[in-house]
Formats: structure tokens, C-alpha cells, sequence
């Protein structure tokens, strides 16, 4: 199962991947450490959920890109992808792949795919205000 969502953002892409790339937009779930230049390794534990989950999280910079997975879930991944927009503001994407048995509807949980869907959506909204605190109006 795929799942994205886009969110417009009053800012240069370089600026709004610059704060994506700090991280602090995450879910509060989300423990990072910077293990390398553009390399970071992120914990979470799901709200209600016995098992913790470790991954790692790569930058790139040049493509105004994150890209991230699972250790122990290799059919997971997901990325964040910050465009320019004609008018000086930017568009951003964020992907997740389900893949296999981990698919959230795979699981029985009926309400899986709105659950995933309204976390992208805060995810961004964090984003987006993040950015907003950051640029002069």
C-alpha cells in the first residue's frame, strides 16, 4: 500500500528542506542521532504498541530529499521531496510504502489508512509551521 500527501509551504525550497532536514517536525515518538554526515539513525515506539522500531534516515541534500526504513521492516520506506513552485513557495511530498504483511490494512486494523493518513497530514503541519516561524512575513 502507498500513501502520500502534499502540502504547499510560503518559502524557497532550500529553506524548507533546510528545516525538514533538522528533524524537528518528526512525531514526538520519533528519538534521532546524528550517526553520520547526512545519516541518522531514528527510534519510535508506535502509541499502544509493544515493539520499538529502529531505522535509519538519509539527507540528501542536492536533491532536497530525505529518504528513510526499517531495520527489521525492509518491506517499509519513506521520503520527503521539497520542489519549487513557480510564485517562490514550495511543494512538499512525503511517500510511505507499505509492502507485504506489514501494510497497516494487512494487520486487521480497520482504521489503519486514516490513521496513516492523518499522521502524514500533522506531520506536515508541523513542518509548515516550523517554516513559518522561521520566515519573515
Amino acid at each position: 500500500m502507498e500513501y502520500e500527501e502534499s502540502r504547499r509551504i510560503q518559502a524557497g525550497s532550500a529553506v524548507v528542506f533546510d528545516v525538514a532536514a533538522e528533524l524537528g517536525w518528526l512525531p514526538e515518538e520519533i528519538e534521532t542521532r546524528e550517526i553520520a554526515d547526512d545519516l541518522v539513525e531514528a527510534h519510535s515506539r508506535e502509541t499502544g504498541a509493544d515493539a520499538a522500531h529502529a531505522g535509519l534516515l538519509r539527507r540528501v541534500p542536492d536533491q532536497l530529499r530525505l529518504e528513510w526504513g526499517l531495520r527489521e521492516r525492509p518491506d517499509y520506506a519513506g521520503w520527503l521531496q521539497v520542489s519549487d513552485q513557480a510564485d517562490g513557495a514550495s511543494e512538499v511530498v512525503v511517500h510511505l510504502s507499505f509492502l507485504g504483511d506489514e501494510r497497516p490494512e494487512a494487520r486487521g486494523a480497520s482504521r489503519a489508512v486514516d490513521r496513516t493518513n492523518r499522521m502524514l497530514r500533522r506531520s506536515l503541519d508541523r513542518l509548515a509551521d516550523e517554516v513559518a516561524r522561521r520566515v519573515p512575513r
